[in-house]
């Protein structure tokens, strides 16, 4: 019997065992040191908020930034809250974000579906605007917008901030989903063609369930882009009344004397908002990543 091959009682060859590397347990241990102080790192501006938001200023003077807090504090959280009806800036918020997020991906879609599937004649060009437009700044649009505002009585309205940045975010959906849909298997659209599907009713019955992975992504990324939004906002919207979370937490700045304690109290009440939609959503961005690394 030769030395090379061992069989069972079956005859069948068993393959030898390839010994582990000496250097991968040292590599991956490597990695995962970096791994963890990086996260420590990220972790630790929000750790000293957090801290911070539960103390009081005597709490804060006595033990700095850094100490635990001695009790819970929560009035800071309530004064802050009342001080800037933050109740209503959450909701401005959510429906500036949410609508912005809808109607983004559902233009983005539309716009693909017709430049990526539909092969539009002179795409090339609609591309590169849709790259341009992306690379526009902000500033560049403030000037024209808000003579167009005044023009058709739209100023100082959530309709209006809600149209920009869906145009905005419509323009960087457009130009990615072109580039997915252009590669969208074509076995696919020619059975929907076979089964007597037309265009409208292929969008929605093949192309869309195919790609939703990747459109949950995308409206994932818009509502956080959308609800972190500043400058757009503070330009169109002037009345208490109308605006959202970031300008509510730029209350507390340009004062004289600055509350240390209310201050990290409003930060941690801006940040869970986005970071509760984020763990909501996680497991669809996850699936919508690995769907991309997949395909």
């Amino acid at each position: 019997m030769s030395t090379d091959t061992v069989t069972k009682a079956a005859g069948e060859p068993v393959k030898p065992v390839k010994p582990a590397k000496p250097g991968g347990l040292a590599t991956k241990t490597l990695v995962l040191a970096g791994l963890t102080v990086f996260t420590g790192l990220v972790l630790a501006p929000f750790l000293v908020v957090l801290i911070n938001a539960f103390k009081s200023s005597e709490d804060y003077s006595q033990g700095g930034p850094l100490a635990l807090p001695s009790s819970i504090y929560l009035q800071g959280m309530i004064d802050f809250w009342n001080r800037v009806e933050f109740g209503e800036k959450l909701w401005n918020s959510f429906v500036i974000a949410a609508s912005v997020a809808v109607l983004a991906v559902i233009i983005s879609v539309l716009n693909a579906y017709a430049i990526g599937i539909g092969r539009l004649r002179g795409r090339t060009a609609f591309l590169m605007f849709f790259l341009l437009a992306n690379l526009l700044p902000q500033e560049a649009l403030v000037y024209p917008l808000y003579y167009l505002s005044k023009q058709f009585d739209l100023y100082n309205t959530r309709l209006m901030v809600i149209i920009i940045l869906t145009a905005i975010q419509a323009a960087f959906g457009t130009y990615l989903l072109s580039s997915v849909f252009r590669d969208f298997p074509p076995s696919l659209l020619e059975a929907a063609a076979l089964d007597g599907a037309g265009k409208l009713r292929t969008l929605i019955r093949v192309v869309v369930p195919t790609s939703w992975p990747t459109l949950s992504v995308l409206f994932t990324f818009f509502f956080i882009w959308t609800w972190n939004e500043f400058f757009l906002p503070l330009i169109f919207l002037i009345d208490n009344d109308l605006q959202t979370v970031p300008l509510a937490l730029a209350v507390l700045q340009g004062q004289r004397e600055v509350d240390i304690t209310t201050t990290a109290a409003s930060a941690l009440l801006g940040i869970v908002p986005a970071v509760l939609f984020f763990l909501i959503f996680q497991r669809t961005l996850t699936r919508g990543v690995m769907s991309g690394a997949v395909k």
